[in-house]
Formats: structure tokens, C-alpha cells, sequence
């Protein structure tokens, strides 16, 4: 949002941790939200970022009205933001289609959270759509979304992988394991079948893993060097500079599964490889210019249209101001 954001100088900009209001207000005081993005350790997170950026906050958007609004996820859609445009960005890899995801498709009533990021999309409570490939048009398209609202441009955190070449991690020529949380978000994981998985593939090679940053630190740790005592475990750092190095990337249900795929890695996934370069996000460099674009001619009333016609249709609105 911040990249987006640095696109469109000339709009005011504010920003505030996801929020939803209602019963999640009461559960994250009591702690009980911790296993979502509006746990405190993440809003604490993303205060913290703000703050070194010297952005602009205003928590749960309550100082103004907006014109526009962009998020990155509409599972839950506050209702202070009924009335300005809404843009929804894709944030990353979307959950599989469980049995919860059948249900909330097909009884309205129930909680979009429910299926978690595989409901992505399906409000209908926002403008414009967009996406990080026409792979991915197409899946969410599958998953009822209106064609007409959806947008190609790419994401921000997923356009340029390559940017990841350059960095200072100390280890190279490894194998590497990004796990998820998917036990702290209610859903089965063996992690020994993980931890034996990445053993018989590394086949002794220096083994790393990188653990999400959802999860239960000291029990995942643990588990890992019991069964992979010569193991390096990380709780931090950046997950895209250690897959850059690496040799072989093993990922669960990790959208980190497609900077590997984009610099060339060996690939393991819970997903399907050829599934995945499917639905791959495009490697345009210039996402957040996109979805500025985006956000620029849906304030101005100017049609949908994919990012390279976007980019033309700005410059002949500034041309003529």
C-alpha cells in the first residue's frame, strides 16, 4: 500500500492497520485475534512501519471521510467505508478451495473468513479488482468474481524478484523450507512429514528454515532441531533474500513459492509447480504504478482498462489539465 501510494502524489494519504470492528474489536482485546492480521502483533507491526516512514495514521479510518480506500484483503469490509471507492489488491497466493469454501459460496450468510484468503474477492463490495496475472483473472473469475471489476497489474511484493539477487544474506547453496502457519490459523499440518520432506531432499545439504511470521516460535524451533538438529532456524529476516540464495526452495501453502519459481529454483510446494507457474504474477517491475493508475481513473471516472491502456489514459489526462 505504501508503493502504491508513493504512485499517487497527488492525492492526501492515510493509513491504518486492517481492522473490522464489532465482536473482532472485543476478540483482539481479548487476544483471541492473534492468529489473524488484526492480532496485535501484526498491527504493532505495521504501526512500527509507519512510523519509520514518517506516514500518516489514522486507526480504523475514523479522522475522515474518504474518497478512496485501498486494501488488501475484503474477507471482513469495515463499514466506515461504505460510500468511498474501494479498491482491493491481491495480496499473494490464496488458500485451496476447502469444504469451507464451498459453504461460504454457497450459504451468503456465512463469515467470509471462514475459508480464509480463498474467499478473496467474493464481497463484490469493491470497485475494482486487482490482480497479480491473467492466471489468476482466471481462477478468481472461476470463483465468481465479476470479470468487469477485475484489473491485470501485477503486485508490488511479487513483481520484481529479481530485485532479490542483491542482498547480503551469509548463506548460499542451501535448502531452504518456508513454512506456514497453518496450525495457528486452525488448519492440519504434520510438520514432521515437513521436517523428513526437506531431510530426504536436502540429502545433506546445509538445510534452512524460515519460519512464518504467524507462528509459535519456540514450538516450531524446537520441533525442527529435534529431527534436524544441524538445521538453522530463522524467526525473522527477509524470507525472498534467503530463497534468492538458495539452491532449492521448499514451500507449504507460501507465496514465497513463486520468487523461487521466478528466479529459476527448484520448487517444492503443496501446490501443484505447473499450477503455480500458471498462475505466476507477472514480472513487470511497475506494479504499484499500475494499481495507482487504477486507483487515478476510477477517482477521475475514466474506464477500466489494463495497465499498459491505464498508463495512456493518465498521461492524456495530465496532458490536457
Amino acid at each position: 500500500m505504501h508503493k502504491i501510494a508513493s504512485e499517487l502524489p497527488e492525492y492526501d494519504h492515510y493509513f491504518t492497520p486492517y481492522y473490522a470492528g464489532g465482536i473482532w474489536d472485543l476478540a483482539r482485546k481479548l487476544g483471541l485475534a492473534e492468529f489473524t492480521v488484526m492480532g496485535r502483533m501484526h498491527s504493532d507491526r505495521c504501526l512500527a512501519y509507519l512510523n519509520k516512514h514518517g506516514l500518516k495514521i489514522d486507526m480504523k479510518g475514523r479522522r475522515h471521510r474518504y474518497d478512496l480506500v485501498a486494501t488488501c484483503s475484503d474477507l471482513i469490509v469495515p463499514s466506515n467505508t461504505a460510500g468511498s471507492k474501494l479498491v482491493l489488491v491481491q495480496e499473494g497466493m490464496t488458500d485451496p478451495e476447502t469444504i469451507m469454501y464451498h459453504a461460504v459460496r454457497r450459504i451468503r450468510i456465512l463469515p467470509r473468513w471462514l475459508a480464509s484468503t480463498a474467499a478473496t474477492g467474493l464481497s463484490d463490495k469493491y470497485d475494482r479488482f486487482c490482480v497479480a496475472s491473467y492466471g489468476y483473472r482466471d481462477l478468481f473469475i472461476r470463483r465468481g468474481v465479476k470479470p468487469r471489476k477485475i484489473v491485470v497489474t501485477g503486485i508490488p511484493n511479487f513483481d520484481n524478484c529479481r530485485a532479490f539477487l542483491e542482498n547480503d544474506f551469509p548463506h548460499k547453496g542451501f535448502v531452504l523450507v518456508c513454512t506456514s502457519d497453518t496450525r495457528e490459523t486452525f488448519k492440519r499440518d504434520d510438520r514432521s512429514l515437513l521436517i523428513q520432506k526437506a531431510l530426504r531432499i536436502a540429502a545433506g545439504r546445509p538445510l534452512i528454515f524460515k519460519l512464518h511470521p504467524n507462528e509459535r516460535i519456540a514450538r516450531s524451533t524446537a520441533e525442527i532441531l529435534k529431527d534436524a538438529p544441524e538445521a538453522l532456524v530463522y524467526s525473522s529476516g527477509s524470507a525472498e533474500e534467503m530463497i534468492a540464495n538458495c539452491d532449492v526452495l521448499i514451500t507449504q501453502y507460501s507465496s514465497t513459492a513463486y520468487v523461487g519459481l521466478a528466479l529459476g529454483k527448484e520448487v517444492h510446494s503443496c501446490f501443484e509447480v505447473e499450477e503455480l507457474k500458471r498462475l505466476m504474477p507477472l514480472q513487470n517491475g511497475s506494479a504499484a504504478r499500475n494499481i495507482a493508475n487504477v486507483c487515478h481513473n476510477l477517482m477521475e471516472g475514466l474506464p477500466i482498462a489494463e495497465p499498459h491502456a491505464v498508463s495512456e489514459a493518465r498521461a492524456s489526462v495530465e496532458a490536457s489539465a
